[in-house]
């Protein structure tokens, strides 16, 4: 029999990438003690996203601003003091880092489940007070969630799911307006960044791609990304309006969950190993990414509507921005 927890935290602490394939434990906690209040701890760019999400009802932001250390020091005691508040009775926490081991012990709770670290700081795994040795899942969704099922817990829901609720529908169907983009012709994603650009196929390949793509359809090309990344979407942009007026440049004119919420309402999104390509996956969207160094096994949407291209090395090596070339690639259906 479960015990009756009433505050519950897990901590992921990775990229947004590892936040979406994290949506099934969030998910699984809340279904096996539906009673609790159930807290999730993200970075501060994560947060919209998580709070989105139907099985999460408080989310506690890591602000990585830089601070001087007065400043510093003031922030993490009213971070902490805030956590505290909370009162939680268990902690997951969903990576082997330190940080995250660190608020776990900081939380009080008196319940701290994590996995064990072979390679971190002596002193991480003592912070816990249940460890479980666990091999790393080809699939990383299954890899956060397999720490649930080794602490008992039922996981039903294993594939990243996100619910587009009425309100994200409503500010992501006014920023297509805005943009005057309409429903007559189907709508393609496309988001040539990723936060490590060793993932991303060169600029000039997506233009041609997008060119190609707009010579033989009538079909809106949204290109997609963060706020940093608005001048190198602006310049695809303006490579590509000679092949027609149906490109837009949305870097970073959304937040998380209108982004989210706006890949529902595409037919297809195309891009690099990238947070977008997970969010993508988890609204149902079919996709198509293009695949540098990192293992789609581990790392892309799975399922039938899902394909992914990748040059064939014999091992897998980081390579260059625009090191690969189409022409020699793998292609398969996930």
């Amino acid at each position: 029999m479960k015990k009756a927890y009433k505050n519950i935290l897990l901590i992921q602490l990775g990229d947004i990438g590892d936040v979406v394939l994290s949506i099934p434990a969030y998910r699984a906690v809340r279904e096996n003690f539906p009673q609790a209040k159930i807290v999730v701890a993200v970075r501060e760019k994560a947060k919209d996203l998580v709070r989105s999400l139907p099985w999460v009802h408080d989310v506690i932001s890591i602000n990585q601003d830089n601070r001087s250390l007065l400043q510093e020091i003031a922030y993490q005691w009213r971070f902490f003091s805030s956590v505290r508040r909370h009162h939680f009775d268990l902690v997951f926490d969903l990576r082997t880092g330190t940080r995250g081991a660190i608020l776990a012990f900081l939380s009080r709770a008196k319940e701290r489940v994590g996995f064990f670290a072979h390679d971190e700081a002596f002193w991480r795994n003592r912070l816990f007070t249940r460890l479980y040795k666990l091999d790393c899942r080809e699939y990383v969704a299954d890899y956060y969630f397999s720490l649930l099922q080794a602490h008992g817990l039922t996981v039903t829901h294993k594939a990243p799911e996100m619910q587009i609720i009425p309100d994200m529908q409503k500010r992501a169907a006014d920023i297509l307006v805005r943009e005057e983009v309409y429903p007559a012709l189907p709508i393609i994603a496309i988001q040539p960044f990723s936060l490590w650009q060793y993932k991303e196929w060169s600029a000039n390949k997506y233009i041609l791609l997008i060119q190609r793509i707009l010579s033989e359809y009538r079909a809106f090309i949204l290109i997609t990304g963060s706020q940093d990344e608005y001048e190198r979407a602006e310049y695809i942009v303006k490579q590509c309006k000679q092949s027609g007026q149906y490109i837009f440049n949305l870097a970073g004119k959304t937040s998380l969950s209108e982004l989210a919420a706006i890949l529902k309402f595409c037919q297809l999104f195309i891009g690099s190993d990238s947070a977008g390509m997970h969010i993508a996956g988890a609204v149902g969207t079919p996709t198509v990414i293009i695949f540098g160094p990192s293992a789609p096994a581990s790392w892309a949407p799975k399922g039938t509507h899902h394909a992914i291209v990748q040059k064939t090395f014999p091992v897998f090596p980081v390579v260059e921005k625009g090191a690969m070339d189409l022409n020699s690639a793998a292609v398969w259906k996930n």
